[in-house]
């Protein structure tokens, strides 16, 4: 039976050697306790996978054979460093692991580990002075961040080593924010609150134990993803198209806040449906489309919108304290690719506004490529596109639509436009 230190070596290998995501290998794993525990070893081990193949390469100078050794090892060095596994215990797991991957390397993954713990201050010493092992982010991500933010770029890497909170966002369609912050003081789950709607808790769970989560009470959005909503300042009645819309979340708070008619669009069909089941569980309702929203000609009926809404494909880089993988899965020239895909959505969508109707841009990153330079071009295509001030988002100390990685929330950018 595979134990939550093999599947995790596993889930390891097939990241960084394999160049799949977790969401996909994730998927595939059963559910229950031994899920939970797969995925805290395979998160942590790839949040610190910078120091650790670090470490691993201090400790053994020659490839490994089989390469999948790589998974058992670095997961071995994530509990002798980084989680309360007594070391012994954490050896014997990575020895124990090791061999039902090549049994002849028992004796080499026991060596390389006891050195670690004989050599751990001089390699952590050695790990904070290495760029890419103090900061657990590729050479290029790392250079790009000094670049954009000159001044800002040590709170973002401290801020993305940290674990990401996990906010609620109250549906007060069913309750108000009070009521349901009550049911959680009588579950003894302690929280503060971080926003209109929004709940942060102290220590994160599983959905399944938040109360009313199945009858659509409440669901989980990240504070900076929330502010979507209000920002498109939309308004009962209105037509509004949410471009981007999977898994959901925006489409349902703005349904969640207004009696508007949206049209929610995503070309994956297994995302949408994601958008479909998050609807339903919330009792909400909108018009789902399969379609690329850059070609409106295979999907629009010609009738123009009040609000758009285009949550933009991007690199993902402000929100990788939930998706450790996109560090290491992502190249430098993915940017200049999605920058031209983000620019070609913003093209498309905006002659399907209406006169005095407004469009948001938004996306996770917090790479300039994307959003600064992308706001400048499109303005400089469209005199009758005027960007306005958004000071809803000042509280969060935001430096020109930037909200950077905070420990309450994850880093997002948002530009909003209106058709003069």
């Amino acid at each position: 039976m595979a134990t939550p230190r093999y599947r995790a070596a596993e889930i390891v290998v097939a990241v960084l050697q394999e160049g799949r995501s977790l969401s996909e290998v994730m998927e595939t794993l059963p559910p229950g306790r031994e899920r939970a525990a797969t995925q805290d070893l395979a998160y942590g081990t790839l949040r610190l996978a910078g120091r650790l193949r670090f470490f691993l390469n201090q400790l053994i100078h020659r490839d490994l054979d089989p390469p999948d050794l790589l998974g058992p090892l670095l997961v071995g060095l994530y509990e002798l460093d980084a989680s309360p596994t007594p070391p012994h215990a954490a050896v014997n797991e990575a020895v124990a692991t090791v061999a039902r991957i090549a049994p002849r390397a028992r004796g080499l993954a026991n060596a390389v580990l006891r050195n670690f713990l004989r050599r751990r201050v001089e390699l952590t010493t050695r790990a904070a002075a290495d760029p890419m092992a103090s900061s657990n982010l590729p050479g290029w991500w790392l250079d790009r961040l000094q670049r954009d933010w000159p001044q800002d770029w040590p709170r973002v890497v401290t801020t993305l080593a940290l674990h990401p909170p996990m906010t609620l966002r109250v549906n007060t369609r069913q309750q108000a924010v009070t009521e349901y912050a009550n049911r959680l003081r009588q579950e003894g789950m302690a929280f503060s609150v971080t926003g209109e709607c929004a709940l942060t808790l102290e220590r994160p769970c599983p959905v399944s134990a938040l109360p009313g989560f199945a009858e659509g009470r409440v669901s989980v959005q990240d504070l900076a993803a929330q502010q979507a909503a209000g920002l498109l300042e939309a308004e009962d009645g209105m037509r509004v198209l949410d471009a981007c819309a999977a898994p959901g979340g925006k489409t349902a708070h703005l349904l969640e806040r207004h009696a508007v008619e949206v049209v929610a669009l995503d070309s994956d069909p297994r995302r949408l449906q994601r958008v479909a089941e998050n609807l339903e569980r919330l009792a909400l309702a909108a018009e789902l489309k399969v379609a690329d929203a850059a070609d409106p000609a295979s999907w629009w009926d010609g009738r123009l919108f009040d609000r758009i809404l285009l949550d933009a494909p991007c690199t993902g880089s402000g929100m990788v304290r939930r998706h450790p993988d996109a560090r290491w899965l992502k190249r430098e020239a993915d940017i200049a690719q999605l920058a031209k895909s983000q620019a070609r959505l913003l093209a498309a969508l905006w002659p399907l506004l209406c006169r005095g109707g407004t469009l948001l841009y938004a996306t996770c990153s917090v790479f300039r490529q994307e959003n600064q330079d992308q706001v400048e071009a499109f303005l400089a295509m469209h005199p009758e596109a005027r960007r306005e001030p958004l000071e809803a988002l000042k509280t969060y100390g935001t430096q020109d639509g930037q909200l950077l990685p905070a420990a309450t929330h994850d880093g997002f950018f948002y530009a909003r436009f209106r058709k003069a």
